[in-house]
């Protein structure tokens, strides 16, 4: 899905939700374990239930990997069954020298080899271009650079000033050189809501993903306050508040019902905006 595309389906559908799918065995409603991949089951109704509600699906992979091959086999199902017409990030956060980054890049972006072809790949950028570049070979495909996060760490590194300003706007000035706003977002934390204002100084057009709404504390009204454009350029994360809102029987329709009431808040804002 290329940026166009994504912006036509953000008015289409009245939406800038992105569904994270973070499934967790001791989490998941009990009954599912009785399907040959309770995983997928549990992924694949959350799917049908919010798929006209949100723009991106963002599986994080680590909850998939922590169950070796079978998980791995439950995200290539679950990359097979996203809809076309919502992006598909692979929430990953890979970070490596070039040959590496190329095997990872590979991985998760080549079908021939792993099964899988996402539209997008979250990336650490802490050591330099060979972390980010070898993502960029593959045509149409985008980057995900984690830029302010809303972790309590955050403040370990992403603040140290450089001498000309925050590393964080570092990262975004110098990853701005590598490609353009057509391939390249940004990580931005819901809970640094006022840093919006200096990430869209450096970063005026780029899409930001933003996790942190919800069960993170983060407000949608104030990251479209400080961080909406003329096109939105905000992919707004839910995870646990969509796909856990229950853990009985009802629990896609619980999620069904979390993924509405934050879509009915994006249309406000996007008309507020004048974006619809």
């Amino acid at each position: 899905m290329n940026r166009q595309q994504l912006i036509e389906q953000i008015k289409l559908k009245k939406s800038f939700l992105c569904v994270g799918l973070d499934p967790d065995m001791e989490k998941i409603p009990d009954f599912l374990k009785q399907y040959p991949d309770p995983i997928f089951e549990f992924n694949k109704r959350i799917i049908d239930a919010t798929k006209d509600l949100c723009v991106a699906y963002k599986p994080n992979s680590a909850f998939y990997e922590s169950y070796g091959v079978k998980g791995l086999q439950s995200l290539i199902a679950t990359w097979k069954y996203l809809p076309t017409d919502c992006l598909n990030i692979i929430d990953a956060k890979r970070g490596d020298i070039g040959n590496t980054s190329d095997k990872y890049a590979r991985a998760f972006f080549d079908e021939a080899t792993s099964g899988m072809s996402f539209d997008a790949i979250t990336v650490t950028p802490y050591m330099g271009n060979d972390s980010v570049t070898p993502y960029l070979k593959y045509d149409g495909k985008w980057v995900i650079i984690l830029a302010l996060t809303s972790s309590v760490g955050s403040k370990d590194f992403q603040y140290l000033n450089t001498g000309d300003g925050y590393l964080y706007e570092a990262v975004i000035k110098k990853a701005n050189t590598w490609a353009g706003a057509d391939r390249i977002m940004y990580v931005v934390g819901a809970t640094k809501s006022t840093e919006f204002t200096d990430i869209r100084k450096y970063a005026p057009a780029n899409f930001l993903l933003v996790p942190g709404v919800g069960a993170q504390g983060g407000s949608l009204e104030d990251v479209c306050k400080y961080g909406i454009t003329k096109d939105c350029g905000l992919l707004v994360n839910s995870s646990r508040g969509i796909i856990y809102a229950s853990n009985g029987e009802d629990f896609a329709d619980a999620a069904r019902a979390e993924a509405l009431k934050l879509q009915k808040e994006m249309q406000a804002e996007l008309e507020k905006a004048g974006i619809i």
